[in-house]
């Protein structure tokens, strides 16, 4: 069944603002709208996910979305909210990164058939001179229409902006009047520090194209954290798409701790969960927080959508046997490699023993904590933390300092897990 884009959109607390007559052309005909992204990277990151999500609902919406991914747009640089001119890229760079994010993107969009479609900017520039592009371009512009855009205005109050950036809204606003001639497109979407940008292209089709020429702009929220913080960025970083770069585990573990505040809205754009249902678990978290089902339920969806179902699996089982009361059992269950997936995707530091230390009388424990893994400082600390029941190997309490562990206590032949308190863990892989 097909939505209504806007409507959609506004019960997610996705539409910002919209150019008048938007809604109507939505609900006459199947319109071809689109959405540029930034190339600097090969993978999209966690901020890029409102926009990919808006292409999924068009698409619903039963609109046909375009990714315009910016080959060319990425040598120059957007100064929308941005306080200085960033690094230019190199040909070479932007092939890989486009490739890249258009594997991503395939998770999300349907390319097959009249359905989305990507296009390249670069293509049609490559071959456009500048004296054709000021001449063609250019003077359909006022310069003084360009000054008052508000990216502009408040690069020029501070430390200024290079011509290079300065012509940037003429750039983007030449693939949004390139688009609508060549391939239909009536409509350009992005986040509400984009709107400058977009209705120059609005602009530029109506003065090139004629007064019968219209076209329409409409932009989506920028996601800011409740506590001030920036959305999709870690201890580490940003948070990317790509499994490389950041390991499903963090990634889920970036969904299930967003605040009881961000999730309300979390679950409303990143999720595909219908009205009813978001209403009905926003309900059961209300009266349960400490359950965090909201929480759960978020990064369960989003991180099946970007890294397949099995990685849920392995967040789960990483998060159950890390910060729950995970047995034995469940780490004798994981596979060889799902068992390195948790823990090194955990960020838990690998310690290598010689295979053969464990033969005999075995390691002992209070060496493998101390020489061998060095998780604690000092033998001494280590009988008092036994003491304690403050040290576990293999999710079993450890109190003997005489204990040796031998060849048979490793998990798949392989590994021991130690920890210390509950959040200090050290994974032991046998070699050799």
């Amino acid at each position: 069944m097909k939505t209504n884009f806007v409507e959609e959109l506004t019960w997610r607390r996705m539409l910002h603002d919209s150019m008048p007559g938007t809604d109507k052309l939505l609900n006459t005909e199947r319109v071809s709208g689109y959405i540029g992204f930034d190339p600097t990277a090969d993978s999209l990151g966690v901020g890029n996910l409102v926009q990919v999500m808006t292409l999924l609902h068009f698409q619903q919406a039963g609109h046909k979305p375009i990714v315009l991914v910016g080959g060319a747009t990425g040598m120059v640089g957007d100064p929308s909210g941005k306080s200085e001119e960033r690094s230019l890229l190199g040909t070479d760079t932007l092939a890989q990164n486009l490739a890249g994010q258009k594997k991503q993107l395939e998770r999300f969009l349907d390319f097959s058939g009249d359905g989305a479609e990507m296009v390249n900017n670069h293509d049609w520039f490559k071959d456009f001179s500048f004296l054709d592009f000021i001449r063609d371009v250019g003077k359909h512009v006022p310069v003084n229409y360009m000054l008052a855009k508000d990216s502009v205005e408040k690069r020029l109050k501070g430390e200024g902006m290079s011509f290079t950036e300065f012509t940037y809204q003429l750039i983007q606003g030449y693939d949004f009047f390139w688009l609508w001639k060549n391939k239909g497109v009536k409509l350009q979407m992005g986040g509400s520090d984009q709107w400058g940008n977009i209705t120059t292209g609005t602009e530029l089709i109506r003065r090139k194209g004629g007064e019968d020429a219209k076209a329409y702009a409409l932009t989506t929220p920028l996601i800011k954290k409740a506590d001030g913080e920036k959305f999709g960025k870690t201890a580490t970083g940003n948070l990317w798409l790509d499994a490389r770069r950041t390991s499903p585990y963090e990634f889920y573990q970036f969904w299930l701790n967003a605040s009881d505040e961000d999730v309300k809205n979390y679950i409303r754009i990143f999720t595909l969960l219908d009205r009813p249902t978001v209403e009905g678990l926003e309900a059961e978290h209300d009266t349960a927080p400490q359950n965090r089902v909201l929480q759960k339920t978020l990064a369960k969806d989003i991180t099946r959508r970007v890294h397949g179902a099995d990685q849920v699996d392995v967040a789960l089982a990483a998060t159950e046997v890390l910060f729950g009361k995970g047995a034995l059992e469940q780490l004798q269950a994981l596979s060889d490699e799902q068992f390195l997936q948790v823990f090194v995707g955990a960020g838990v530091p690998v310690a290598e023993v010689p295979r053969d230390a464990f033969g005999g009388e075995g390691v002992n424990v209070v060496d493998l904590f101390t020489d061998k893994s060095q998780l604690v400082a000092s033998k001494g600390e280590a009988r008092k933390l036994m003491q304690g029941n403050g040290l576990s190997v293999n999710k079993q309490k450890v109190t003997d300092p005489k204990l040796g562990l031998k060849s048979d206590q490793l998990i798949n032949g392989r590994y021991l897990l130690l920890q210390k308190g509950k959040k200090d863990y050290c994974l032991v892989k046998a070699v050799g």
